[in-house]
């Protein structure tokens, strides 16, 4: 066979490579390449070529494949399959090769096997091709010669494409000679057979809330289709396996999926498992710098003794607060039922006895016991926050904290610490008691189990509420708060346990106040009425001499809710007076003898008057006496009147001496009897005790 010889730029291109680069390799090595010189046929330099034998394989491999595609006219047959309009970019030059790959695997090696059939068929040079092709295309691919030539057109035109593409940018375009031998994908989607009036009327109906809400079914859905199709005149619909694979479509390709669970499950729900939510970095924050508060009722049963003293099954109630960065339960406190007393409690000892220190923040849930007006200084629909003393500030930060941040209702996800905790409480603790019946959630009414609690009362087989917390203490000690957690493992905690996370971690530290403050604080607070008769509270009826000056008027008291006895007032934020609990009077009975709670009534009263009368007469001291005790006062210069008025004289109430005789010696109208003074028996008995006291003394 003949050398060829081909042109050093051809020959870059064959190798991949620049022009300078084959220049100056012949340069310095010409032994190792067979060159020679034409004259170029428009004049000028000679023209350096150089043998393909001198080349590389792939080189030599890709001046092959060039020149069959330069001789696709020369096959014989080729032009019986010619199609027009090839001047189109074929599928396959704008198709992602990995992503077909991955969908179609198996036409993608079949297709490289085929290749391989179509380069030995390519490769024949002999005579009789045509005789050659009907043999060929029966035995290797089992068709005729036909479909062997549209194979060898698509595959010599994929080449083209490849080798295009090369020269432009020097990348491999290999695969389009395996593309162009598969079949082009279906473009998904289409439904050619749905008009438009169908397709609308599909979705429409799919995503009816109504319909959605009642978990319509696909067959539900037919059937309404051919009711619409009947009323509009459509001549024909598509089969119900159609429309059932163009739902399929809509919920996955088109993803309608979240707008369907919207509409079937309503918008609480949608918010709850579908609408996308952010995640907290909780490693930036210290140790006490959040704490989050919730309750949880466990799902098991314990015996609780009442204070009548009746023994019933309840479901105990856990108060507990966690630390946001290091996962630590602080301030558990269990009862029958939580209320804001008991929320006091379970905040108090997470303060005094698990952190010793005030978290700087807390985020508490929106129930009732946590957003009590006691517990944020105003109520929960007032956000105006008028009021008194802690009333005013509340409890949470009249105690220390910086300020509360509540949760919005229907959103636990934004406490996703703590109801996750909850959550571990039920799978590894809560499971282990046989009085467990379940978690009776809306979504997890299959979780139920059946007990016979009252005949496990009635039995003794339930813990009382005092076994029930040691169990918990022991677990919460010796399980959770030393067992590694997955959570502070993902955030990157270097401490992964509880216990040593809230121990070794950075920490936001804040005194707690006295405990006495404290215990003044678990008072209740309110704004009170001032009755004649005293502060009405709770059914009783306080009175204090310090209340006389508010009667008719407003004050604030606090109190504590187990010892009614003693209330405190206060106005305007500073103690007024102690006001105690009086009993309804009875002022005199049947024989006419003082009781003690009248004669305490009133020297009440007495007291009162005096109080008033005394300031009164201290106001009317004349003003001439007043003026008196300036320096140059003259009363006529200096002097001024309160009132107008006329003075009267001085002698008027003096009257004058009789001048009768008898009249002086005695004499009043009758004869006078010397008489004796006579025994008070009253003050006689009141002298008798007095001295009796002494010598008691």
């Amino acid at each position: 066979m003949a050398e060829v010889y081909i042109s050093l730029a051809e020959a870059a291109e064959l190798e991949n490579a620049e022009y300078e680069i084959i220049k100056k390799r012949v340069q310095r090595n010409p032994e190792k390449f067979q060159l020679r010189k034409e004259r170029r046929a428009d004049g000028g330099k000679d023209l350096s070529m150089i043998a393909l034998s001198s080349l590389s394989k792939k080189a030599v491999a890709a001046y092959k494949e060039r020149q069959k595609l330069a001789e696709v006219p020369a096959v014989s047959g080729m032009e019986e399959v010619a199609v027009s309009g090839k001047s189109e970019v074929p599928w396959y030059v704008n198709e992602d090769v990995d992503y077909f790959m991955e969908k179609h695997k198996t036409e993608w090696y079949t297709a490289m096997e085929l290749g391989n059939i179509i380069r030995e068929f390519l490769d024949y040079d002999s005579a009789g091709r045509t005789e050659f092709a009907e043999h060929f295309a029966q035995e290797r691919l089992g068709k005729g010669k036909r479909t062997l030539y549209r194979y060898a057109k698509s595959y010599l035109e994929a080449s083209a494409w490849a080798d295009k593409f090369h020269k432009e940018d020097g990348g491999n375009y290999e695969f389009y000679k395996v593309l162009c031998l598969c079949r082009k994908p279906k473009e998904a989607g289409t439904f050619p057979s749905f008009t438009p009036e169908v397709k609308d009327t599909i979705q429409r109906i799919w995503l009816n809330r109504d319909f959605a809400r009642n978990q319509g079914t696909r067959e539900m859905l037919y059937t309404k289709l051919k009711a619409v199709a009947a009323v509009n005149g459509w001549e024909k619909i598509p089969s119900y396996q159609s429309v059932a694979r163009y739902i399929s479509y809509l919920m996955e390709d088109e993803r309608l999926k979240n707008a369907w669970y919207l509409a079937s499950r309503g918008e609480r729900e949608y918010k709850n498992k579908v609408m996308v939510k952010g995640e907290r970095n909780t490693k930036d924050l210290k140790v006490m710098e959040v704490v989050m508060g919730d309750e949880h009722t466990f799902d098991c049963w314990v015996a609780y003794t009442n204070p009548n003293g009746k023994v019933t099954a309840i479901k105990p109630h856990l108060s507990a607060w966690i630390d946001i960065r290091s996962r630590m339960i602080m301030g558990d406190v269990m009862c029958k039922d939580a209320n804001s007393d008991i929320l006091k409690e379970s905040l108090l000892k997470m303060i005094y006895h698990d952190a010793d220190g005030v978290p700087e923040y807390i985020y508490i849930d929106n129930g009732k016991d946590y957003t009590a007006k006691n517990m944020t200084g105003f109520d929960r629909n007032d956000r105006q926050r008028i009021g008194f003393d802690d009333t005013a500030v509340g409890f949470y930060k009249s105690i220390g904290i910086k300020d509360f941040h509540r949760a919005l209702p229907y959103y636990a996800w934004v406490k996703g610490q703590i109801e996750r905790f909850f959550g571990t409480v039920c799978k590894q603790f809560s499971k282990w008691f046989t009085s467990y019946t379940g978690t009776l959630t809306g979504s997890k009414t299959f979780a139920k189990v059946e007990k016979d609690i009252n005949g496990m009362l009635e039995r003794g087989e339930l813990l009382t509420m005092d076994e029930f917390y040691q169990a918990w203490t022991k677990w919460l000690h010796e399980v959770y708060m030393v067992k590694q957690s997955s959570a502070l493992k993902r955030q990157g905690e270097e401490y992964l346990t509880p216990k040593s996370c809230f121990e070794n971690a950075d920490r936001y530290f804040k005194a707690a106040p006295p405990k006495s403050y404290a215990t003044i604080l678990m008072m209740k607070s309110e704004h009170k009425f001032v009755y004649n008769v005293g502060i009405k509270l709770g059914g009783y009826t306080y009175r204090s001499d310090g209340l006389c000056d508010y009667i008719n008027d407003y004050v604030d008291v606090k109190y504590d809710p187990h010892d009614m006895a003693t209330i405190y007032v206060f106005r305007n934020g500073k103690q007024v007076c102690e006001a105690y609990s009086q009993e309804l009077l009875v002022f005199a009975s049947e024989n006419g003898v003082e009781q003690k709670a009248l004669k305490e009534h009133l020297a009440f009263q007495k007291r009162q008057i005096a109080k008033d009368s005394k300031i009164v007469e201290d106001a009317n001291v004349p003003l001439s006496e007043i003026n008196a005790q300036w320096k140059g006062y003259n009363e006529v210069t200096g002097g001024i009147g309160l009132m107008i008025g006329k003075k009267g004289s001085k002698n008027a109430n003096v009257v004058q001496m009789p001048v009768d005789n008898t009249f002086k010696n005695g004499f009043r109208g009758g004869k006078q009897k010397a008489e004796q003074p006579e025994e008070n028996e009253y003050m006689a008995r009141k002298a008798e005790e007095a001295l009796k006291a002494l010598r008691a003394l």
